[in-house]
């Protein structure tokens, strides 16, 4: 039979094993011969953490329970390997490029540094991983037990109780000793990674061992153990959709976001390049670990006992055939499983609780903040130790409230939907850059205390923490507030129905928060950074020097990293600045670069608090705003090009109307100019015809009557003649076909001629004349003095003023030549004065004559010589402004 103290004696000696490996690589990497530390089969078994003893003896009892509900434990973490490479990449280089310590510090890191964000992930993380650790000492307890039971010489074992107590001391002095003899996570930690590696070794050589024992030694062969478990009950497969979907989501995001695993996966990691090996190595590793797990408990459901303990039967099998060396073997596999996961988990949450919540206390209750004397090392250092004792001591306690009969695998499946409350805080942070810090403890806070109620706090039984009439009526009789039947929905799995709704309320809160509210400058800053992680793989520029001194900084520094660390650190700046000695500027690359440094010690969020406390603050630097320049567009790239399209919908909808009633006044205009144009060219040419036939059929006319009638003909020809001019004139002008006779005048000379051409001085209308009038033009001065007279004759014509009064007034500005003509009328009315320019468009009374073709034709004169006519609305009468360039020596004057 198994001795009890061969079993003591092995453990020690392997713990000894432990120590001298875990010691050998801590010197190794000292005297800098780690390279072989640094391989990628290293760093591929660190991540076999995974396995804890859940996977080692509680993979087996599930099996024996729930059938091949099991890989689904495997199946998670598999794909996010194999599916998921490209996020895991993102996640190692934002961990490098950032200098993240924990997962509570990326997360913080991304929305802003912000430490209460940090506080709440770290407490949630130690509450969800403390299940985990009783798991752990419950199944080496178990163990233990199993070989008191079968060594029929030793004393049966009492209480189960001191065993676990010891257990948790003994790893809380490893993990001490080997997990906190550096700050600087950048300075990994060989010695414990080295020892992980090769426990992940041991236990999965121990569980091949006991996989081929049972296939080979007790069921004959691959064919016999085949028709074993076509025999039993897990021969039949059964998959229930809803445990296996959200069982492999759970695993998953358990794989990201448990705080051990990010440890090996991300801070830990040594080169990225060694995620390429590791994303099949994992994979084959896990697969190794379940291949034997389905004979394994159906040959212990077969063999044992039907009361036996399944989680025991990777243990209890070799034991109950007398296979001692084998049953010592299992053990260490299933004791390496578990303190490998408790040294990591407590390394992991030391330093989580250290840097978030014992540092910002201190630091808030020292007088002179980060600029206090005195070595602060020592203070994080032991933090970090009493923080690995609480946490186990806070396992400890689990264990003993619980009882240690709760399965394995329900122990391990608490843990996994706890720490999956990160997974929507950390996946958005990582791709939508919208993410805000509201968002983030929204769903985080409501996630979990969703957790806390549907799954954590009934974890330890009826009556213990929750009343038992809680369970089944719900807190002061309201039904739909029951912890496994939340919302009034019920027939669920306890498990899938409490994930369901702590993820669901925790990712819409999380989106919810983030939409409605706006991230601050330094969210914004470092969502760009991580978004963008391999546009942008150094981490964001946002400090100012301001009122820093070097001293200052140095003294700090030297309190985190060390005197001899610190005086190398800025003597290495220094001389990047091209300065001699040991004391560089403060520019904000150094502070950035200082803040990267300490952060690798105390965390992000409390690095960047005290060189805040030191620089008095920081600022955006160009650089920053240049890095979320891209970002800020496309946040409101949509937005802008809804309101862009709005905007120009809105435009052509004007202008289409616009169109439209000038169409229509046009319409008008034409169907009048027609008529009007019938109308002038009918008169001249009836009188024509009328007064020639009466000199040629009249007899006996004198030559009074001959000269009358002949006059009257000429008048109207040449009437005739006048409409035909005008039309004839328009076209050439609209064709541009007309040539100008640009030569050098004076602006009195021409209006002169304009006034003396209308007769505008000897008529009813007063002219009144204001301004320059030696002004010296190069233009066509005919055609110059055509528009002069249109808008002369038009005053005199339809002005309706009782005494009509037409003022000239003639100035320059900027270098042009302005000349307004305003009468004393009513003016034109608004709904006319966009179509008076056009053709066929006529002012005023249609019975004023003219085919209204003026206008039209002073607007096109107006453009072939480089100036314009427009109409000026608001004045007393109708007023027209003529503007015309002048030579440039005019225009200097």
């Amino acid at each position: 039979m198994a001795s009890l103290n061969l079993l003591i004696a092995v453990c020690l000696a392997y713990v000894a094993l432990l120590f001298v490996v875990a010691f050998g690589a801590e010197r190794a990497a000292l005297r800098g011969k780690a390279a072989w530390l640094r391989s990628p089969l290293v760093y591929t078994l660190s991540l076999s953490i995974y396995c804890t003893a859940w996977t080692f003896y509680g993979a087996v009892g599930y099996a024996a329970r729930s059938g091949m509900e099991y890989l689904t434990i495997y199946i998670g973490p598999s794909l996010v390997m194999v599916g998921w490479f490209w996020a895991v990449r993102k996640m190692v280089r934002i961990g490098r490029s950032q200098k993240i310590t924990s997962v509570a510090d990326l997360i913080s890191s991304r929305y802003g540094k912000s430490n209460r964000l940090a506080v709440l992930v770290t407490i949630l993380a130690v509450v969800g991983t403390t299940p985990y650790i009783a798991l752990q000492l419950q199944s080496v307890t178990l163990s233990v037990a199993s070989f008191s039971q079968a060594d029929a010489a030793a004393r049966p074992l009492g209480d189960q109780n001191s065993t676990a107590f010891w257990v948790a001391a003994g790893l809380a002095f490893f993990t001490v000793l080997f997990g906190t003899r550096n700050l600087d996570a950048n300075e990994r930690h060989h010695g414990v990674v080295m020892a992980i590696a090769v426990e992940a070794v041991v236990k999965l050589f121990a569980l091949l061992a006991v996989g081929i024992f049972v296939v080979w030694g007790i069921n004959g062969g691959i064919g016999d153990t085949f028709a074993r478990i076509d025999a039993s009950p897990l021969g039949d497969w059964q998959i229930k959709g809803d445990r296996w979907a959200g069982l492999t989501c759970l695993s998953a995001a358990a794989f990201l976001t448990l705080p051990r695993m990010f440890q090996v996966l991300v801070v830990e990691n040594e080169e990225e390049r060694h995620l390429r090996t590791a994303s099949w190595a994992f994979p084959l590793y896990l697969l190794l670990m379940s291949l034997f797990v389905v004979p394994i408990a159906v040959t212990g459901l077969a063999l044992l006992p039907a009361d036996s303990n399944p989680d025991l039967f990777v243990l209890s099998v070799p034991l109950a055939l007398g296979n001692n060396g084998l049953a010592l073997l299992s053990f260490l596999g299933g004791f390496s499983s578990a303190t490998s996961m408790v040294i990591v988990a407590s390394i992991a949450l030391s330093t989580m609780v250290s840097n978030h919540i014992v540092m910002p206390i201190w630091l808030s209750t020292q007088g002179g903040g980060a600029m206090v004397s005195g070595d602060v090392r020592h203070v994080v250092i032991l933090a970090r130790r009493l923080s690995i004792i609480g946490v186990l001591l806070l396992g400890y306690l689990y264990y003993r409230i619980s009882g240690g009969s709760t399965a394995l695998a329900a122990i391990g499946l608490i843990s996994f939907s706890g720490v999956a409350q990160f997974l929507p805080a950390l996946i958005g942070g990582l791709f939508w850059r919208a993410a805000n810090r509201i968002g983030a403890l929204a769903g985080l806070i409501l996630g979990g205390t969703l957790w806390l109620w549907c799954l954590f706090l009934p974890s330890f039984g009826p009556d213990v923490i929750l009343p038992a009439s809680v369970l089944e009526s719900g807190p002061f009789g309201i039904g739909w507030l029951r912890p496994w039947s939340m919302f009034g929905i019920s027939g669920m799995d306890p498990l899938v129905h409490g994930v369901f709704w702590s993820l669901l309320l925790n990712t819409l809160a999380f989106v919810a928060g983030s939409l409605f509210t706006f991230p601050t400058p330094m969210e914004r800053l470092q969502g760009a950074q991580f978004v963008n992680v391999f546009d942008h793989s150094a981490a964001t520029r946002s400090w100012s020097g301001g009122m820093a001194q070097s001293e200052d900084l140095m003294i700090m520094a030297q309190r985190i990293v060390g005197a001899q660390e610190a005086q190398a650190l800025f003597a290495r700046a220094a001389q990047a600045q091209g300065l001699q000695g040991y004391l560089p500027e403060p520019t904000p690359e150094f502070l950035q670069m200082l803040e990267r440094e300490l952060a690798g010690s105390v965390g992000a969020a409390t690095a960047h608090a005290m060189i805040g406390q030191i620089t008095g603050g920081a600022n955006v630097s160009v650089q920053d705003l240049l890095a979320v320049a891209d970002e800020t567009a496309q946040i409101m790239e949509h937005s802008s090009q809804l309101e862009a399209k709005s905007a120009e919908l809105a435009r052509t909808a004007r202008q289409l109307r616009a169109a439209n009633e000038k169409l229509t006044a046009l319409s008008v205009q034409k169907d009048a100019f027609l008529s009007q144009i019938s109308h002038e060219l009918r008169t001249p040419m009836t009188s024509i015809r009328a007064f020639s036939e009466i000199l040629r059929d009249t007899e006996g006319l004198d030559d009074a009557g001959k000269a009358k009638y002949a006059g009257i003909i000429h008048g109207e020809a040449i009437r005739l003649t006048r409409l035909l001019d005008d039309l004839l004139d328009l076209s050439v002008l609209e064709n541009g076909q007309v040539n100008l006779n640009i030569r050098q005048g004076g602006l009195s000379e021409i209006l002169d001629h304009a006034i003396a051409a209308t007769g505008a001085e000897t008529g009813r209308m007063v002219l009144v004349r204001k301004g320059l009038n030696d002004v010296t033009l190069n233009t066509d001065m005919d055609r110059l003095a055509q528009v002069f007279i249109n808008l002369i004759a038009n005053a005199q014509k339809y002005c309706d003023a009782d005494h009509p009064v037409l003022t000239i007034d003639t100035q320059v500005k900027d270098g042009q030549l302005l000349v307004d003509f305003i009468d004393n009328g009513t003016g034109i009315g608004a709904e006319a004065q966009d179509v008076i320019f056009e053709k066929f468009s006529r002012i005023g009374d249609q019975q004023a004559g003219g085919a209204g073709l003026g206008l039209a034709i002073c607007r096109e004169i107006m453009a072939r010589l480089g100036g314009a006519i427009l109409y000026l609305p608001g004045q007393q009468g109708a007023a027209f402004r003529v503007r015309l360039p002048l030579p440039v020596r005019m225009a200097a004057q």
